[in-house]
């Protein structure tokens, strides 16, 4: 077992007051046992600058009094350090870095940041290079900051290059960053994951109040949401902090535990993966082209029952997907869509390939291939090679077939496309599919998500995940800001419950500004993109 802890703490703008801050949690770190510490991004000064040069002129510079300092209190401690601050690159750049210190106090590997969030883009410049997989006695680590974590692909890579635990410094206000973007990162990847917050004010205390007047949000959303957690491959945090207050969270954990990547079926989540149908991700990363969809339409989670299928269609349901391989008839759904302007999704064995169908009143309107083969249907062999997206009067659908719904790239697929509506026909067999997988694939690429499933045992589940107008601190909120950047809104399938139908608005997927200068989609990082599409 290896003891690992995530320091949460505040920074301002006096560097020697950051630095006794940084130092004194190390100290507690090490005095807690711990072999290993993550303290948070931007450790050196608030990310917050009058111009780029600035930022420039406080960032830290190599073997400076700083890092230095942070180096030596590693080696005293015979502990590993990970740190974020910036760094004045030379030619007037400077970057976002997470470094990584040895119990000798040597510097191991250091990550740029890849994925700049608002005002960052301002001041700092992204790096350059994919974050590298550090080798060490305490086992294979990675390195990610903050928005970096609210896409998959940084994380993503690591993972697929064989990191075994991920170090992630955040700088960030956002709510949804403990409930869904830390968790998510271990469980679909099924690594570990150490992520340290900050708290108090991430923006100047003089200037904060104003700022928070023309944002319109009260001055303490602009404060580190804390929750610094240490997180279990599965998703299930181990040890959280609280939203306020200095805090030092920490674990015993079996690090190796992250080379198991099999799902409950034996399937192994990273080799299941098909590099080589990725490759459109490599594209130029364009803004969204494609107009916006209907304003609100009406989703529905349903067994396949062909009187509620009718019941659905006659109250004017918009889209209704049942689960995979849904016990009834194409015949009989055709029936009960008739008259209607409602479409359905569920799927259909096709020999030796798994098809997603959409219906409406007429027939079969589409078909889609699963992606992915899995352990659990050992007669799909010939998968699909393309995700396609089918142009309805209120908005551009994909279909996520099966398995395919555990695989970030698949979402990633059908954004790229500028889909509006996912509809997702699976069967979830780990918690974190539902409450956390398929709420990030709505978050990360601005979808809605519809899915319906079975669980192991037969019963209905599912969930509606539905793009919320309240996005980010940029748009203007109906309700009061609650700290939400980009979780979607999701209705859960209660349980014993034959179905459930919400609103979703596929106009939202126009939407990807997560703040200033910051698409999730057109922003992916591109160096992650080469290890996730090479086999």
């Amino acid at each position: 077992m290896t003891r690992v802890a995530a320091a949460q703490l505040a920074v301002g703008t006096d560097v020697a007051a950051n630095l006794a801050t940084c130092l004194r949690m190390i100290d507690r770190a090490g005095e807690a046992g711990a072999e290993l510490v993550v303290l948070p991004e931007f450790c050196n000064h608030l990310s917050w600058y009058a111009d780029r040069e600035h930022a420039h002129r406080m960032a830290c510079t190599p073997g400076d009094q700083f890092l230095s300092a942070v180096a030596d209190r590693a080696a005293r401690h015979r502990m590993y350090v990970k740190i974020g601050v910036t760094i004045a690159r030379p030619g007037g750049r400077t970057t976002g870095t997470g470094l990584l210190y040895g119990p000798h106090g040597d510097l191991l590997g250091e990550s740029d940041k890849q994925v700049l969030m608002g005002a960052e883009n301002d001041h700092l410049d992204p790096g350059d290079r994919d974050s590298p997989v550090i080798d060490t006695p305490l086992g294979r680590l990675g390195m990610y900051a903050c928005m970096e974590g609210v896409v998959n692909e940084v994380a993503r890579s690591l993972a697929v290059r064989g990191a075994q635990l991920l170090l992630n410094s955040l700088n960030s206000f956002a709510a949804d960053e403990a409930s869904l973007h830390i968790p998510v990162r271990a469980a679909e990847n099924k690594v570990w994951v150490v992520a340290a917050n900050k708290i108090g004010p991430l923006l100047p205390a003089p200037e904060l109040p104003a700022i928070a007047a023309r944002l319109g949000v009260p001055p303490d959303r602009l404060h580190g949401a804390g929750e610094s957690q240490i997180v279990a491959p599965d998703g299930t945090p181990v040890a959280v902090a609280a939203p306020a207050g200095e805090d030092l969270v920490v674990a015993d954990i079996d690090i190796a535990a992250a080379d198991d990547k099999r799902r409950p079926d034996g399937t192994d989540v990273l080799a299941a993966r098909r590099p080589a149908i990725y490759t459109p991700l490599r594209a130029t990363h364009t803004p969204r082209q494609a107009a916006a969809g209907a304003l609100a339409r009406v989703a529905a989670i349903a067994a396949p029952d062909a009187a509620a299928i009718a019941a659905l269609a006659a109250a004017d349901t918009d889209l209704i997907v049942l689960p995979e391989l849904a016990d009834i008839e194409i015949t009989d759904i055709v029936a009960a869509l008739r008259d209607s302007d409602t479409y359905l999704v569920t799927t259909v064995r096709a020999g030796d390939a798994h098809h997603g169908v959409l219906i409406d009143g007429i027939g079969v309107l589409a078909r889609q291939p699963q992606l992915h083969r899995t352990a659990r249907y050992p007669w799909l062999t010939r998968p699909g090679d393309t995700l396609d997206i089918i142009e309805l009067p209120w908005g551009r659908l994909a279909l996520v077939v099966g398995d395919d719904a555990l695989f970030p790239e698949t979402f990633r697929l059908a954004a790229i496309q500028d889909a509006d509506v996912v509809a997702v026909a699976c069967t979830p067999a780990e918690p974190w599919e539902l409450s956390l997988g398929l709420a990030e694939r709505a978050a990360e690429n601005r979808l809605n998500v519809v899915a319906a499933g079975h669980t192991p045992d037969g019963a209905l589940t599912g969930a509606i995940y539905a793009l919320s107008p309240d996005f980010t601190l940029w748009t203007v909120w109906s309700r009061p800001f609650t700290g939400v950047i980009s979780h979607p809104e999701v209705t859960v399938l209660p349980p014993g419950a034959s179905g459930v139908s919400a609103v979703i608005r596929p106009a939202q997927a126009v939407n990807r500004m997560v703040s200033k200068g910051t698409d999730l989609v057109a922003g992916r990082p591109r160096h992650p993109i080469d290890a996730l599409t090479h086999a």
